[in-house]
């Protein structure tokens, strides 16, 4: 601090008072070249005076003629990142549109969630319990379906699961169960 003015007021925010700035100081180059303006991995625009991009990571490319300028393994794998995520994206919108696009009978609405809670008559959660028991009885039900007993250690391993299967959906119903809001008769 050899070079700060002696006795000079200075305030908390601001530097110390310079006689002479030394000469070593140069501001960087930074507008001298021509940057690019959008990321060449995933096409979004850079922010003013970014050197990387905000979205995938890129280093900000340098807009010359003979640009030889060698990738580091992180710049690759972020740039196949980016360019797998905007493939994703292609796809999962193409796949949006064309599920808009295709026909679907008129009695397809009877098979929706607040249809058929409105139907049923019971809450949301109570809903979702029942479902969940119903679920349950369904695997009990598959694990006959898919494994037969072929000896008695492999029987009780079948009926084991049958009873963990049963075991859940009776857990799932009375949740239901006491889920459920009261009605009005049951009130009075």
């Amino acid at each position: 601090m050899a070079e700060a003015v002696r006795n000079a007021q200075q305030e908390f925010w601001s530097p110390p008072s310079v006689l002479d700035p030394p000469a070593t100081a140069v501001p960087p180059a930074v507008a001298s070249e021509e940057m690019a303006d959008a990321c060449g991995g995933c096409g979004s625009e850079f922010m003013i005076a970014a050197r990387f991009c905000h979205t995938c990571g890129l280093r900000r490319a340098v807009l010359t003629a003979t640009s030889t300028e060698v990738r580091s393994d992180a710049e690759v794998i972020a740039g196949l990142w980016a360019r797998n995520v905007a493939w994703v994206r292609n796809g999962v919108g193409w796949a949006a549109d064309t599920w808009r696009e295709i026909p679907f009978p008129d009695w397809l609405h009877y098979l929706h969630f607040h249809e058929i809670k409105r139907w049923v008559g019971l809450p949301t959660a109570a809903l979702i319990a029942f479902i969940l028991g119903l679920g349950c009885v369904a695997g009990a039900i598959g694990v006959s379906l898919f494994y037969k007993a072929s000896n008695l250690a492999e029987f009780q391993a079948i009926q084991m699961w049958r009873i963990e299967w049963l075991l859940a959906a009776t857990a799932s119903f009375v949740a239901g169960i006491l889920l459920k809001e009261p009605s009005d008769s049951d009130r009075e």
